[in-house]
């Protein structure tokens, strides 16, 4: 990796980190300036705009979530094992294994939803995409017998999918004590339906 390919990895880890705490629209070529000691012209090289930014930090953030969340779970046997080492890293990575402010995707989804352009499409790409890898997680498990064959993997997809946004609402907003215990306890009545 050249130098600047280094400066520009070590520009969007600050990003990701800067974004999930003072959200996207917080992550300028300023703000970022200031919080790097670089300055707002090499930024510029690096970036060319604002929006070119925050989209980079987006994809940071997500090859960030691949490498924490993803990559580790796919270590493990297809089925029940896999998912459940893909939903325990997933609460980690809001929790305490992630960015700082919690989980970048979740925030931004919200600040973008209503706003067309690069940025909102890349988030519904990538959402639509998760939701895809978390429904062929599901039909892993049907193929490995462990989930009846019946099973409807994209409901079981969108049901684990609001299991962690409730778990990221409890914890990072409501900084509820018990929100690890409760997305535990509603992920495994999950398992037990697609199980039955």
């Amino acid at each position: 990796m050249q130098k600047g390919d280094r400066t520009r990895d070590a520009i969007l880890r600050e990003a990701v980190e800067l974004a999930s705490v003072v959200g996207l629209n917080g992550v300028t070529i300023g703000s970022l300036a200031g919080h790097t000691g670089l300055s707002k012209s090499g930024l510029f090289g690096h970036f060319g705009s604002k929006e070119q930014l925050q989209l980079a930090t987006l994809q940071a953030g997500v090859a960030r979530f691949t490498d924490s969340v993803i990559a580790p779970a796919l270590q493990r046997p297809r089925g029940l094992a896999r998912l459940r080492a893909l939903f325990d890293a997933w609460l980690a990575w809001s929790d305490d294994g992630g960015p700082t402010g919690g989980c970048i995707l979740v925030a931004a989804g919200v600040e973008v939803d209503d706003q067309p352009g690069p940025t909102r499409d890349y988030l519904v790409d990538t959402g639509r995409r998760w939701l895809d890898f978390l429904a062929g997680a599901a039909r892993l498990a049907i193929d490995e017998g462990e989930f009846r064959p019946d099973l409807d993997g994209v409901q079981f997809a969108h049901e684990l999918n609001a299991i962690y946004l409730g778990f990221h609402h409890a914890r990072r907003l409501l900084r509820d004590p018990t929100a690890k215990r409760r997305a535990w306890t509603a992920y495994d009545r999950l398992i037990e339906d697609a199980t039955a």
